[in-house]
């Protein structure tokens, strides 16, 4: 036996020789005497009884009382099987209460307004009941419960309902009432006489007359528009026109239209310059006008005049009209030009002679206005209108021959674009339009929630892009080819023209934008980087436009609402 206890002790151990000497060690350390120590190699004795010690693996750990052993619900629980507390019940879902809360937004809830329980009307009768009161005026009482009243309670129209006996859109007791009797149409065999579904109603009257009190009404608002003037038949204003140079034909007969040559660049060719740079100085000023510049439009192709409209009823050099000027354009000759005023008048004038050839009007505010550019087209003009019209008239015969009725609000800029097959217009209601020429319907409408209306748009010199001066401060740019989509990698920023109506403009090589500002100042932007280069204090109030020479490579007119016009090099 104690040959068997010293194999045991010496099993597990790492070599032989240890276990040689390890085992007489260890048998030396055994006491044989102990019964305890064999006590697990001896078969169980059925006589005595064993006595089990319970053994507790697990170490002892003090519960801290800051633990929760509160009791929480699943917030997706429809059915609670015990009576739990209220805090148990409302208890947030997660983490703890928000401190913040009134007791109304504590306050459960599985809508916006609260917490709405399902009506014990059904789907069909909610909506017979609906349908009741949108055609007859009366539906039931639905905080009155009908199963256990005696008689029905109504709302709304009660008199009709106790006359109808509460009948229903879906109940045939109600009759619809008669028919207009119409004149007889006649034989149908006749076609002169015969009126078939045109025929007026028998007791249709032909002339409304107004009452009384609507008399009245009219006869005060006639004195009120005649006290302040506003009659509708008022004739257009006298034009006078001043010349300012001493003799209006040279030596050879040549009116200041020609087209100088001796000016040290060729203003007749149609290449642009091969490269811009920044201008820095300002070279001129011309101060004719006493009150704000509105535009300024250059001589066609080659630029060696400047028409200038301004809020003192003047365009240089031409005096004009009663009211101010507020936009201009010249023809593609430029032997005459229109002018667009707050006095209600389209006017065409002669360059030369600066004399009013032709006006054109439809008693509402032009807004901007442009000739087709179309040579075969030099007789037809568009204007954006107050009224959110484009009126499209032939100044041949001077009357309107297309009206383009889509906008929702003034119309601000009207653009050629597509070979001058369509134009892009802007206006009051946020949104761009683009129209085919002469078909009064848009096939493109761009205006999105995050839009501001645009009340300047300028065509690059090679006719791809639009700049549209937005009125969050940023000069967006539209593809002008096709679909017209926002290049979002074209962004000009870093100006304030919020309010304004701030002509913008490209050099002639397309390296640069350029565009005035509120404080007066010229902002001139890097095409390719959309990087503001260049800030200059132009005007002392709004720089309200901003043009590049056509034929020079660093020359800029600006105008502004100090009544001056500037020359930047």
């Amino acid at each position: 036996m104690s040959a068997a206890i010293s194999s045991l002790v010496s099993y597990g151990s790492d070599s032989d020789s240890e276990n040689e000497s390890e085992s007489n060690a260890s048998v030396e350390k055994v006491n044989p005497v102990d019964p305890d120590a064999t006590a697990h190699l001896k078969p169980l004795q059925s006589e005595s009884s064993m006595s089990l010690a319970v053994l507790n693996s697990a170490p002892e750990v003090a519960v801290k009382e800051a633990v929760e052993t509160g009791i929480h619900l699943d917030p997706a629980l429809k059915e609670v099987t015990y009576n739990p507390t209220y805090e148990t019940m409302f208890a947030p879902e997660f983490g703890p209460m928000n401190p913040f809360k009134s007791q109304q937004m504590a306050a459960p809830r599985n809508m916006l307004s609260g917490y709405a329980e399902p009506a014990h009307v059904n789907d069909f009768m909610f909506e017979q009941q609906r349908r009741t009161f949108s055609s007859y005026g009366y539906a039931l009482d639905p905080s009155v419960d009908t199963h256990e009243s005696s008689s029905n309670t109504y709302i709304g129209a009660v008199e009709e309902a106790e006359k109808h006996k509460g009948l229903t859109v879906f109940e045939s007791g109600l009759k619809k009432s008669q028919k207009r009797k119409k004149v007889k149409g006649g034989d149908a065999g006749e076609i002169d006489n015969y009126l078939g579904p045109w025929a007026k109603y028998a007791d249709e009257k032909d002339v409304a007359k107004p009452t009384e009190d609507e008399q009245k009404e009219l006869d005060e608002i006639t004195a009120k528009r005649q006290k302040k003037g506003r009659n509708e038949e008022d004739a257009p204003s006298e034009e006078k026109t001043i010349l300012h140079v001493k003799d209006m034909y040279d030596y050879q007969g040549r009116s200041y239209l020609h087209v100088p040559q001796d000016v040290g660049i060729n203003l007749r060719s149609a290449d642009a310059p091969d490269k811009c740079y920044l201008p820095k100085k300002q070279i001129h000023v011309w101060s004719g006008h006493t009150k704000g510049v509105s535009a300024i439009r250059l001589f066609p192709n080659s630029g060696h005049l400047l028409l200038s409209c301004s809020m003192d009823c003047k365009i240089k050099v031409n005096k004009l009209i009663s009211k101010a000027v507020r936009d201009i354009c010249f023809n593609n000759t430029g032997t005459q030009f229109l002018s667009a005023a707050y006095d209600r008048y389209i006017k065409l004038w002669d360059s030369e002679t600066g004399q009013c050839i032709s006006h054109f009007t439809n008693r509402k505010v032009p807004y901007c206005v442009k000739f087709n550019p179309d040579e075969d087209k030099q007789n037809l003009l568009v204007a954006g209108m107050s009224d959110k019209k484009i009126v499209q008239w032939d100044i041949r015969t001077g009357e309107v021959v297309q009206e383009y009725d889509r906008h929702l609000g003034a119309v601000n800029t009207i653009t050629f674009v597509d070979e001058n097959r369509r134009f892009v217009s802007t206006s009051d209601d946020k949104s761009l339009r683009v129209w085919e020429w002469d078909i009064p319907v848009d096939f493109k409408y761009i205006a999105e929630p995050s839009m501001h209306s645009m009340p300047a748009v300028t065509l690059s010199p090679n006719g791809k892009w639009l700049a549209c001066q937005s009125m969050d401060n940023q000069i967006l740019i539209f593809g002008a080819q096709n679909r017209f989509r926002l290049n979002k990698k074209k962004v000009f920023k870093g100006h304030m023209v919020a309010g304004y109506a701030c002509q913008v403009d490209f050099s002639p090589d397309m390296s640069y934008v350029v565009s005035g500002d509120a404080d007066g100042k010229l902002n001139i932007w890097d095409w390719k980087t959309t990087k503001l280069y260049h800030r200059i204090k132009a005007h002392d109030k709004v720089c309200i436009s901003a043009l590049w020479h056509p034929h020079e490579t660093s020359k800029v007119i600006t105008c502004g609402w100090d009544g001056q016009i500037k020359l930047w090099d």
